[in-house]
């Protein structure tokens, strides 16, 4: 594993050339570069030189969740695609696993999903999914970058894409979602709150509960174009946790913006979050022997109660950096079908290519009525340690470099391994932050390491 100072300079090197692409495709503030109709056409058109493999006639579908701006990428998206001869199926709004379902489904050659996941709606952004499904790789991005930068030689008149609408995809992945659920098992009798964040998932996920016979109470069911992800959703539980306890239900599901993530709540409120739940699937998964790998992949953020949990139940914990395409390549590696991270994105790879917040659900709450239990005798698998994550948006990134910055992370670090705790400085893929986390059993050191290193960060970037 790189040391911290190798991390550094490598993301430094990386703002020096012209990247597109963070942890999660492209994203930024919808109509400001990157996120501009111009890039975007042109990365539709990298996009399609790279993907045209072959003689067959070549298809790509495309995805949004409920954003104003979606508007507008998806058209800037159709005309690149277009105008290299690739054939358009316009999906509408529908959760990132859709669409990665519907790439392989439709045997299309590169699949689209226009979203920013849980960033407010003046955001927007582009993932991108192979043939096969999966997120592409570096590589392959590295190569569109590369080619948005070159001649792009248009296909001829004679030879242009057509577009299409698809009007039953939300009906073919609903489909697909309910037959993850176990056969012959239902949800007759469970009174659930689903908050779909106004996001893509505002059809389908009441409508999949529903049809499993579940009580339904919906929120975040409103789309407006402005309103995604607002107060509501995965990353803002304080509704759901309220509706839940106002209505008596017997658990809340919480999805992000596009879908991709999962976060619930006990009957009495308490939160469940991505950690939990993957421990609670996998020693579901694992006492029925279906866990694969011996353990379960994670991020470095994952709590150190998850890790020392699975391995007194004899599994590993594989962690690798943030990122769910990070965490499924890992997967494929160590041969596990489990795997996610602590902000909800859950990837059961017997079903999925990607992080699907409903099919996730739909696996927890199989636990639940197999065992007839309520959500907070089964929820709470583990014990999590304390841990405390700060961010901070410097003004350049260049203060990461600084050596007292360098020193006092080192510093904390030491201390940290005497006492068995992590400690974590990360650029966010997904917003200009960085992310600062400990974790360990001594909350008041955490505190304290903490709060110096984002004096120290913070003093020199003010220089």
């Amino acid at each position: 594993m790189l040391s911290y100072m190798a991390k550094a300079k490598l993301n430094l090197s990386l703002d020096m050339n012209p990247r597109f692409f963070g942890t999660d495709g492209i994203r930024g503030q919808a109509n400001v570069w990157p996120m501009t109709p111009e890039l975007i056409m042109k990365t539709a058109m990298a996009a399609a030189l790279q993907f045209t493999r072959g003689e067959h006639r070549h298809s790509v579908v495309i995805g949004k969740d409920t954003r104003q701006s979606g508007y507008m990428v998806e058209s800037a998206l159709t005309a690149g695609f277009v105008a290299m001869g690739m054939d358009v199926t316009l999906l509408g709004p529908l959760p990132t696993p859709a669409v990665a379902m519907l790439t392989r489904s439709l045997r299309a050659d590169l699949g689209v999903m226009i979203s920013a996941s849980h960033n407010p709606y003046m955001d927007n952004g582009i993932k991108f999914f192979g043939p096969d499904g999966f997120k592409l790789s570096d590589g392959e991005e590295h190569a569109i970058e590369e080619r948005i930068q070159g001649c792009m030689p248009l296909a001829h008149s004679t030879l242009l894409g057509k577009a299409y609408r698809l009007d039953d995809a939300a009906g073919r992945y609903i489909e697909f979602a309910k037959a993850t659920f176990p056969r012959g098992m239902r949800l007759d009798g469970l009174k659930i709150v689903v908050d779909c964040a106004h996001g893509a998932a505002y059809k389908v996920a009441p409508k999949i509960l529903w049809e499993l016979g579940a009580e339904i109470i919906p929120i975040g069911v409103s789309p407006n174009g402005t309103n995604i992800n607002e107060e509501c959703g995965a990353t803002a539980l304080k509704l759901l946790q309220e509706t839940v306890l106002n209505h008596k239900a017997d658990l809340g599901i919480a999805l992000d913006g596009d879908a991709d993530r999962l976060m619930m709540v006990d009957e009495e409120g308490t939160i469940l979050d991505g950690d939990q739940l993957l421990a609670l699937i996998a020693s579901s998964w694992s006492d029925n022997g279906g866990l694969q790998g011996k353990g379960v992949v994670a991020t470095q953020m994952s709590n150190l109660g998850l890790e020392r949990y699975l391995n007194k139940q004899g599994l590993r914990l594989i962690r690798t950096d943030v990122g769910d395409r990070y965490v499924f390549e890992a997967m494929r590696t160590h041969h596990c079908n489990v795997g996610g991270e602590q902000s909800g994105h859950i990837i059961l790879r017997d079903y999925t290519t990607t992080g699907d917040g409903i099919i996730a659900a739909l696996q927890c709450l199989s636990v639940l009525v197999k065992g007839q239990s309520k959500a907070s005798q089964i929820g709470h698998v583990f014990e999590p340690v304390p841990q405390i994550l700060t961010s901070i948006r410097p003004s350049s990134f260049a203060c990461l470099m600084d050596s007292s910055v360098i020193q006092s992370i080192q510093q904390a670090e030491n201390q940290l391994k005497e006492k068995g705790g992590r400690l974590l400085i990360r650029r966010s893929g997904t917003e200009p932050l960085v992310r600062v986390m400990a974790q360990g059993d001594d909350e008041l050191l955490l505190n304290k390491l903490v709060r110096q290193i984002v004096t120290i960060i913070e003093g020199v970037d003010n220089q």
